[in-house]
């Protein structure tokens, strides 16, 4: 995304000694960065450390008149376009919830326009008391965007609720609330990922399908403001930010997840890679090898799958719907009949026969087939990318609807 102005408000926690590398995870994609302290916070971490990696004179003191004459607070809060405050501990949390305005990080917090994204901090009894639980629920309800905290090991030596996200994750989180909001208000339903469908108790029939496409567009929808629910099959990937998962790994486990969130779904990306058949018969224990003595082999008798995507497509209504083809050859002649056939809105094809694109990669190419026949194509790109190209399309083709 493009480079943003963030301010960096630190507060008092131990988790602070994560600032350095949250400061450089923030620059690393490109924004800008100043930080504002608390008296407490500089007893974790040191001012010179901050501005040193930020190249930026750090604001620590609200009535510094040196700094004052440099950029006083309330033009470092006009400056801001998202204030991340972490550590965001307890005290800081009430301080914010009740409009406190008595050091330079609550002034701030107080004058700016911009989005406010806080990562609490702090003892797990202290997180889950009523009164912190009442604060952060006041403060989200004024808009405040809230990463974590997650369970660990504390400083304090319990273990429990409480430990400031990881860097990477409160950067993720960022990027979602700088998002540019053009999907808010839109549910919208990815599916990503592989299917197995169990032999036996060990043995399954799968395939190469990493998810890699389908995470990418449930990240995309996500940092554009839509509520997002990504139905996953087999895959080692880790949730994006902000997209609620649920996990199904056979194609009939993956057809009854979908169904079930159908009806609140604007969106639909039918982006997985389901198995078009499965065994008929599932063996409830591993087959021995020795079992088969004396034959060439075994029969395994397959039975199709339910079509998913065509009964999204029958119970259409109002929604977008768009399909994926990985196909091996003749790659637009298929999707043109695929479209007709299933009746989607947009169909998303890629050649799964490329080396560089398709399964199990970092990059893709992709033909956009529209229901009339017209193909656009888009060039190798990493999947993200064309996640972007995808919903792009989506919006522009959902607007000439209206």
């Amino acid at each position: 995304m493009e480079p943003r102005r963030i301010l960096l408000a630190v507060t008092g926690g131990i988790a602070a000694y994560k600032i350095p590398e949250l400061v450089r995870a923030l620059r690393g994609v490109g924004h800008v960065v100043r930080c504002a302290m608390t008296a407490e916070a500089r007893h974790f971490v040191s001012p010179m450390v901050l501005q040193t990696l930020t190249g930026e004179t750090v604001r620590t003191d609200l009535f510094d008149a040196s700094e004052e004459g440099e950029i006083d607070h309330i033009r470092l809060a006009d400056w801001a376009e998202l204030v991340i405050v972490a550590p965001a501990t307890a005290h800081t949390l009430a301080r914010m919830c009740h409009g406190m305005a008595d050091d330079l990080v609550t002034a701030v917090l107080l004058a700016t326009r911009a989005p406010v994204l806080v990562a609490p901090a702090m003892n797990v009894n202290m997180w889950s008391h009523p009164a912190t639980q009442a604060n952060v629920e006041r403060l989200c309800e004024r808009g405040v965007h809230r990463v974590g905290p997650e369970t660990g090991e504390l400083a304090c030596g319990w273990e429990g609720l409480g430990r400031m996200s990881e860097p990477e994750a409160i950067v993720a989180a960022a990027t979602l609330v700088l998002g540019p909001d053009t999907l808010r208000g839109e549910k919208v339903l990815v599916t990503a990922g592989g299917t197995a469908e169990p032999i036996d108790s060990v043995r399954s029939i799968t395939n190469r399908s990493s998810g890699k496409m389908g995470f990418a567009v449930a990240a995309e929808a996500a940092r554009r403001g839509a509520d997002v629910c990504l139905v996953a099959g087999v895959t080692s990937l880790s949730t994006p930010s902000g997209v609620r998962r649920i996990d199904a790994h056979s194609a009939r486990q993956m057809r009854d997840a979908v169904m079930a969130e159908l009806e609140d779904s604007t969106i639909v990306v039918k982006a997985a890679a389901v198995a078009d058949f499965r065994p008929a018969v599932q063996e409830d224990h591993k087959i021995k090898k020795e079992s088969l003595e004396g034959q060439a082999g075994f029969n395994l008798r397959l039975v199709t799958n339910p079509d998913i995507l065509t009964e999204i497509c029958e119970r259409k209504g109002d929604r977008f719907v768009v399909g994926f083809a990985a196909e091996s050859h003749d790659v637009v002649a298929a999707a043109r009949r695929k479209i007709v056939r299933k009746g989607c809105d947009l169909l998303v094809a890629n050649d799964i026969s490329r080396s560089d694109a398709g399964f199990d990669v970092d990059t893709n190419a992709v033909f956009l087939v529209s229901p009339s026949g017209e193909v656009e194509e888009i060039p190798l790109l990493s999947k993200p990318e064309i996640a972007a190209q995808i919903l792009d399309r989506v919006e522009k083709l959902r607007r000439e609807r209206q």
